[in-house]
């Protein structure tokens, strides 16, 4: 049986939209629509090399775009003027409401992470504890996205030729084998991304270890999180239980 990545761990269309936004640069009130629409089709077709289900909610964002994109293309008469309202503007109201959303969803979960393991007890001198070590290094790392490892992937295959030509097919054997190969080699301090892949220079070896990590973070077995922006990424074993962030 053919293993096909499920889209249960992807956050959805507008959380790649924002991600494009952000790597572009590019003001969410003004958005190149012509440029994200073309790398919003790239992802989709990247993920259905890999055997990647696109769920529904991302084909309809993809119809959204091409229809934003043509009315953008259009010349207006001389009888609209120019009072027409924005083609994008109901895009950017989506992406804003759901920014606003998201932002309130980590706030708490972030809240809800610093309070993990507190214990309440009347405080006296003796019970007051100082930690003397620093914050683990992992503390300050960002968050990253699955839309940021897919980019990172793409550029590992990218060395090795044309990654378009035709699907790569894995079967759960070989998956379930490279489950174990990948938590091998995550290490308890952290291992780079680009790590997991060394030593490998078959595209079908290194396909199934790309859809391994997907999987286990599916599982919440590890976490993967980024230095900073544009930065490295690393991927942890998950001892929280709290998966994909």
């Amino acid at each position: 049986m053919i293993y096909k990545v499920r889209l249960e761990i992807f956050e959805g269309p507008l959380d790649l939209l924002l991600h494009l936004i952000r790597e572009n640069q590019v003001n969410v009130y003004d958005i190149p629509i012509a440029a994200i629409t073309d790398q919003y089709l790239e992802y989709l077709d990247f993920m259905k090399v890999l055997n990647i289900d696109v769920a529904g909610e991302y084909l309809v964002m993809a119809a959204t775009l091409t229809q934003i994109k043509s009315r953008m293309l259009l010349p207006r008469s001389e009888e609209e003027g120019g009072d027409d309202e924005d083609p994008r503007q109901e895009l950017v109201d989506r992406l804003l409401e759901y920014r606003r959303y998201r932002e309130v969803a980590e706030n708490l979960r972030d809240r809800e992470g610093v309070h993990e393991g507190i214990f309440r007890r009347a405080l006296t001198e003796a019970s007051v504890e100082v930690p003397d070590d620093p914050p683990a290094e992992d503390a300050f790392l960002e968050r990253v996205s699955v839309f940021d490892l897919l980019k990172a992937f793409e550029r590992i295959l990218g060395q090795i030729g044309d990654i378009g030509r035709h699907e790569i097919e894995v079967d759960e054997m070989e998956l379930a084998e490279r489950l174990t190969f990948v938590m091998k080699r995550v290490r308890s301090e952290g291992t780079e991304f680009t790590q997991m892949f060394e030593g490998e220079i078959r595209r079908i070896e290194l396909v199934a270890t790309f859809l391994a990590i997907l999987e286990l973070m599916r599982q919440q077995q590890i976490r993967v999180q980024q230095s900073a922006v544009h930065g490295a990424i690393f991927i942890y074993p998950n001892r929280d239980g709290t998966g994909v962030r």
